[in-house]
């Protein structure tokens, strides 16, 4: 394997790492908040579980199929489309959200990782799409 492969292999790694944790994260939060009392922001905690949702099937397809998966692409762009409607939403109709989402204000509460996680996915699969396979039994 070379040097190259090794270094991409490994930063897809941090990648789906990053993305489980948040898998987690997002929902525990979700979960939570939606059994203690969903009628206090329903839209809010529909959302964030939704974004759960959303990190779960990254991390699964990101390992499954790797990032040159058609899927990979499409979840990713799901999401930033997410985050980008959810946050602007968040700011300039804050009585639509009486309690913050995973993706509210961009992801603020969050060190607004769930804004450039997406960015940062859909740059590591579209450059990878552009250069082709690392190896050379990795499909193109």
């Amino acid at each position: 394997m070379t040097a190259t492969a090794q270094r991409t292999r490994g930063f897809e790694a941090v990648l789906i790492i990053v993305y489980g944790i948040f898998a987690l994260s997002a929902t525990a939060r979700s979960l939570v908040q939606i059994l203690r009392d969903l009628s206090a922001a329903p839209v809010a905690y529909v959302l964030s579980l939704l974004a759960a949702l959303t990190y779960i099937a990254v991390t699964v397809v990101l390992v499954r199929r790797g990032r040159r998966s058609p899927l990979a692409l499409a979840l990713c762009t799901i999401e930033l489309v997410g985050v980008l409607v959810v946050g602007m939403l968040s700011v300039f109709d804050s009585a639509l959200f009486a309690d913050d989402s995973v993706w509210s204000g961009f992801g603020r509460g969050y060190g607004y990782v769930p804004l450039l996680l997406p960015i940062v996915a859909l740059a590591y699969i579209l450059i990878g799409r552009r250069r082709g396979p690392t190896t050379p039994d990795e499909p193109r």
